[in-house]
């Protein structure tokens, strides 16, 4: 089945580009004019992905996502006409798994929310990946997409998972920004440098929630490495 998105955004025309740029790409949509449509339409049919447009009046995108966070775990791709890093560091810490500016391309959002969906919900892997990463009291399982400290679950999202996965698979080496987003991108997809720490602020977060203080430290002028986890 194709993949169903819901656009949040209050312009008719750029719902109207992008619903066009993504059935075109062979998914279904559904576009709606403000947070609170968007909500009640996630409540009564949960779509693949939103596109979610951070200005909308109202009930602006980052309320949207706070709320919906509550109850579900559905990818976002914020939208913003502002390229402002206090819109693009909030969105992410609250759940969202990519950043749009308008001006857009729509052929690079398209490939924004490919990548999105793939890490979300990947096709049967061949063979499965049934290996179990641990790493002090740190454990991953990728077949399951289920990850935990100490015993303790931890809701990860999928970029998240594959972010803490590639320091799992390599736990002494020191990973560059350009490497973990190799872990948690496909293809050849940019993303701002502010945009990967919002990730791994978002990973430490969850973490310390947990009990877990060490899972990744910062290496000064390099990158990241794997915490003692213990």
């Amino acid at each position: 089945m194709p993949h169903h998105i819901l656009v949040a955004d209050d312009d008719p025309h750029i719902r109207e580009v992008i619903c066009f740029a993504l059935e075109k790409a062979g998914m279904t949509t559904l576009g709606v004019a403000d947070g609170a449509a968007a909500l009640q339409e996630i409540a009564r049919r949960a779509p693949d992905l939103v596109v979610l447009d951070i200005g909308m009046p109202e009930m602006d995108g980052l309320e949207v996502c706070r709320r919906l966070r509550n109850t579900s775990d559905v990818p976002v791709l914020f939208l913003s006409a502002r390229d402002e890093e206090i819109d693009r560091i909030l969105g992410l810490e609250m759940g969202g798994d990519d950043y749009v500016t308008k001006p857009f391309s729509p052929r690079e959002l398209v490939a924004r929310v490919n990548v999105i969906l793939r890490r979300a919900r990947p096709p049967a892997p061949e063979p499965v990946d049934d290996r179990q990463f641990a790493h002090g009291k740190l454990t991953l399982a990728p077949a399951s997409h289920a990850a935990a400290f100490d015993g303790k679950p931890l809701a990860l999202t999928g970029i998240e998972f594959a972010i803490l996965k590639g320091f799992l698979a390599r736990p002494a080496h020191v990973l560059d920004r350009e490497a973990v987003m190799a872990n948690a991108y496909a293809g050849k997809i940019h993303v701002a440098d502010r945009t990967v720490d919002s990730h791994i602020r978002n990973i430490r977060a969850k973490l310390a929630v947990v009990g877990c203080l060490d899972a990744i430290e910062t290496v000064h002028g390099v990158g990241f490495r794997l915490g003692r986890c213990g």
